[in-house]
């Protein structure tokens, strides 16, 4: 892989990347048995990790460890898990003055883990709380949105907020992450202001067999997500990456790779993806880069530990 040693361009912006989302605790427990057991009978697991957790979250902390100047926009709450979150972005050079404290607890997920499989529980707390308001304007070059289900409130105000972003110049992107009420409504009206769609090869089937009423494989489906404006950038698991833009398909493949934690790879790939294109890169080299930085994260437990700096792609 060929990428250019230049730092970012400067920027009359304060910074690179605002990354607007979801950030909380997450407890991520290993070798968790497929049924768990009632009746307050105890299950023993091969590992815990307690991490930092939220799509958002890893994402800015992967753009950051990638040299990015990085702003974190979301909402905690006035606890413990609040503290904790907030502690671990700044630690990984993630600007937190941006994200509000509030009085309705910190969301909060268990990931049970089995081999490269897992189960995610997530108590929302204040998620649902993020509005459209509570986002500073004009702070960045790229501004990225995670997780649109768990915020509904956002959702509502996400189209006028990312034209407003558009309008003053910066890029935009959006990563849906799962619906847990499995309906996968209301992107048609956001995608058009969406510079790159990020989803994995489920997500957009889903949201491709939402908008289509017909199913559709996962190069038809990311053209299908693509006539509404943006590249569409699938995750693709163990095949890789694929991207659909102006009609064709660029495919990259895996990295050979066994994982020690999948949780995040695909946040860190929206990461190395977000740093390449600024970057300026190739879209094929976007992709390698976006793949590498997913693989790389697998190494550690959480989906932060093994998140690469740019010297080591």
């Amino acid at each position: 892989m060929r990428l250019s040693p230049s730092d970012p361009p400067d920027s009359t912006r304060a910074f690179d990347l605002l990354v607007i989302g979801d950030a909380n605790p997450d407890v991520v427990l290993s070798g968790a048995p497929r049924r768990l057991a009632y009746g307050q009978r105890e299950q023993l697991v091969s590992g815990g990790d307690l991490v930092l957790g939220g799509s958002g979250a890893i994402t800015a902390c992967g753009a950051a460890r990638l040299g990015l100047r990085v702003a974190f926009a979301g909402r905690v709450g006035d606890d413990a898990a609040g503290r904790f979150v907030l502690d671990a972005l700044s630690a990984r050079g993630v600007d937190v003055t941006h994200c509000v404290v509030g009085p309705r607890p910190t969301a909060m997920t268990v990931v049970l883990a089995d081999g490269q499989d897992r189960a995610i529980l997530t108590s929302p707390g204040c998620l649902p709380d993020l509005t459209a308001d509570d986002v500073p304007r004009g702070l960045a070059r790229h501004v990225h949105v995670s997780s649109y289900f768990l915020q509904p409130a956002l959702a509502g105000g996400l189209p006028g907020l990312l034209a407003e972003e558009r309008a003053g110049g910066a890029s935009t992107s959006l990563d849906t992450n799962d619906d847990p009420a499995g309906a996968w409504d209301g992107l048609a009206g956001v995608l058009p202001e969406v510079d790159v769609f990020l989803p994995n090869a489920a997500e957009a089937v889903a949201i491709a067999v939402r908008l289509a009423d017909q199913p559709l494989p996962v190069e038809q489906a990311a053209a299908r997500l693509g006539a509404l404006g943006p590249l569409v950038a699938v995750k693709d698991g163990a095949e890789g990456a694929l991207a659909w833009e102006a009609g064709r398909i660029v495919r990259v493949p895996a990295v050979p790779m066994e994982p020690v934690d999948t949780v995040g790879a695909g946040d860190s790939f929206n990461a190395g993806l977000i740093a390449a294109r600024l970057r300026g890169l190739d879209l094929r080299e976007c992709l390698r880069v976006a793949v590498t930085c997913g693989s790389l994260s697998t190494q550690a437990a959480g989906g932060t530990a093994a998140q690469p700096t740019w010297k080591e792609l």
